[in-house]
C-alpha cells in the first residue's frame, strides 16, 4: 500500500483526535503512543522487512475505538477505518 495513502489516513486520526476535548489522560497518552508507532511504521519501511511488524498494533487501536464508541463515534469510526488500513497494508 502506498505509504502516502496510509500518512493522509493517520493525518485525518490526528486531526479528529485534536478535536476532541474530553479524553482522559490515559487514553490520550495511550493515543499519542499508538499514532507514534504508526508513524515509525510508515516512515521506516525497511524496519518492517527487518523485523515481524507490531501485530498488537491494530489490537490496540480497536481498543481504543470501542473506548471511544460512545461518546466520540467519529473518532471510533475512523480508528476502525485505520485499523482496516493496517491490515490491507500488512501491518
Amino acid at each position: 500500500m502506498d505509504p502516502n495513502h496510509l500518512r493522509s489516513h493517520l493525518s485525518k486520526l490526528h486531526d479528529e483526535l485534536a478535536a476532541v476535548h474530553r479524553v482522559d489522560p490515559q487514553s490520550r497518552q495511550l493515543l499519542g503512543d499508538i499514532m507514534r508507532d504508526i508513524t515509525r511504521l510508515i516512515d521506516e519501511p525497511a524496519a518492517i522487512g527487518a523485523s515481524a511488524p507490531d501485530r498488537s498494533l491494530p489490537d490496540r487501536l480497536e481498543k481504543i475505538a470501542v473506548k471511544f464508541e460512545a461518546e466520540h463515534p467519529t473518532l471510533a469510526s475512523s480508528a476502525r477505518g485505520f485499523v482496516d488500513l493496517l491490515g490491507k497494508a500488512g501491518l
